[in-house]
């Protein structure tokens, strides 16, 4: 059965420009019409509420924090997974990349092999239960060649779909300044994980971290394995043109958190797609002194903003960039939907637009822009109760549509020429 669902008054998000005060018609979970003013007898009313695509984050480490909350206190997985959709849905997120690591550490069990594997195989398994589209974005370190036959076993299986080529070895990347590091790790071991140590055991483990050998050619099996199955390739952390020209041959497209404006230059002017941290904007700095987003926004060489470990900094991020004068509201908004979209090969959502998902946010705005209700492929999956749900009702094929309202603005936006942003 034909379901039909007209959305009137909304401010419009559009990839080229604002509407004001328009319209969207559904059909079967899909965006049919866009309208450049008011329908009448409308399934809702927005009363201006402005209207966006779904948020797409494609890299997220939350779900990893959300299963070992603190030290030793291990949940389960599903439990984990089901309190972060909730909280994903309700930031607007609607398509997420959860990371999960592969690393070679015997420090933290939960970024183990084994632990990865079952937090993967668990979010296939619930994926047909979530609100929000979860997918894996696979962190397969550089330092752990052992891992990869586990990595592109999982690629073959459509369990991965997206693999980003990390490297936390100190003295380089996200690590340059090696005393940082040990400072930052000794203190994030003893507060976060329980475990005590001297800046001296520091030390040593940064020693022992920098003499494992990277077994480039494992790596460039995985990418290969990847590629054969369109998944796309980020590097995390480029700190350097020599390092981006380097993974770009190697096949990423994606340059993940570029430490240095040099590398950030460098990839973007390579082709590919840069992404920067979400809280990072809206902090305005690094917590790792390396590249703030926003004066890489302010180059021109963002692409892309992720949510890291904050969902929430998302949105909110997109709006301190508009409030800055950096960006103008749609393409603050592209930051994080129709960019990460394109990105990761989802042509069909991250814009409103005829023929795409009708994964929609729907924001009021204000000093701080807050999610009023959230819908996937048209159906509600969060609300905080001040949208009425009544109006969710679907119309059935063969029903009278309700009529434009009349004025000059009640026309199709498919044949209006693109006007100018606001």
């Amino acid at each position: 059965m034909v379901t039909v669902m007209w959305l009137s008054d909304f401010r419009l998000v559009l990839p080229d420009r604002v509407v004001p005060r328009g319209s969207l018609r559904l059909e079967n979970g899909h965006i049919a019409d866009v309208v450049d003013g008011v329908v009448a007898q409308a399934d809702l009313d927005g009363h201006g509420l402005t209207l966006m695509p779904g948020i797409i984050d494609l890299h997220g480490d939350m779900l990893e924090r959300e299963i070992e909350p603190r030290p030793n206190a291990v949940l389960p997985i599903d439990v984990a997974l089901f309190e972060l959709d909730k909280r994903l849905v309700a930031t607007g997120v609607t398509t997420a990349f959860a990371a999960v690591s592969f690393h070679r550490t015997a420090k933290n069990p939960q970024r183990s092999v084994e632990s990865a594997q079952r937090v993967i195989h668990a979010v296939t398994q619930l994926r047909d239960t979530l609100l929000a589209e979860f997918r894996v974005h696979a962190r397969f370190e550089v330092t752990n060649p052992a891992a990869a036959p586990v990595v592109t076993s999982l690629i073959d299986g459509d369990h991965i779909h997206l693999v980003s080529l990390t490297d936390h070895t100190p003295g380089q990347g996200q690590y340059r300044d090696i005393d940082l590091f040990v400072q930052t790790m000794t203190e994030w071991r003893k507060t976060r994980q329980g475990i005590e140590q001297t800046e001296a055991d520091m030390r040593r483990q940064v020693e022992e971290a920098q003499a494992r050998p990277k077994r480039w050619d494992i790596v460039r099996d995985v990418v290969q394995a990847a590629l054969r199955r369109g998944v796309p390739i980020s590097s995390h952390d480029d700190d350097s043109p020599e390092k981006v020209e380097f993974v770009s041959g190697l096949g990423a497209t994606i340059s993940e958190f570029p430490v240095s404006l040099d590398s950030a230059r460098a990839a973007k002017a390579r082709g590919l797609r840069v992404i920067m941290g979400a809280p990072n904007a809206l902090l305005g700095r690094s917590n790792t002194n390396n590249l703030a987003a926003l004066d890489a926004i302010r180059d021109g060489v963002v692409d892309i903003l992720a949510a890291d470990y904050h969902p929430a900094s998302l949105l909110q991020a997109a709006h301190r960039i508009v409030n800055d004068g950096l960006l103008p509201w749609h393409e603050a908004v592209r930051l994080i939907t129709l960019n990460p979209a394109q990105a990761s090969g989802l042509t069909d959502r991250g814009s409103l637009e005829p023929g795409k998902r009708a994964d929609l946010v729907m924001v009021e705005m204000g000093d701080r822009p807050r999610v009023r209700a959230t819908l996937r492929r048209g159906e509600p999956v969060y609300s905080d109760g001040t949208i009425v749900a009544a109006p969710f009702a679907r119309r059935e094929a063969g029903r009278r549509s309700p009529p434009y309202a009349p004025s000059e603005r009640g026309e199709s936006l498919a044949s209006v020429r693109a006007g100018s942003s606001s």
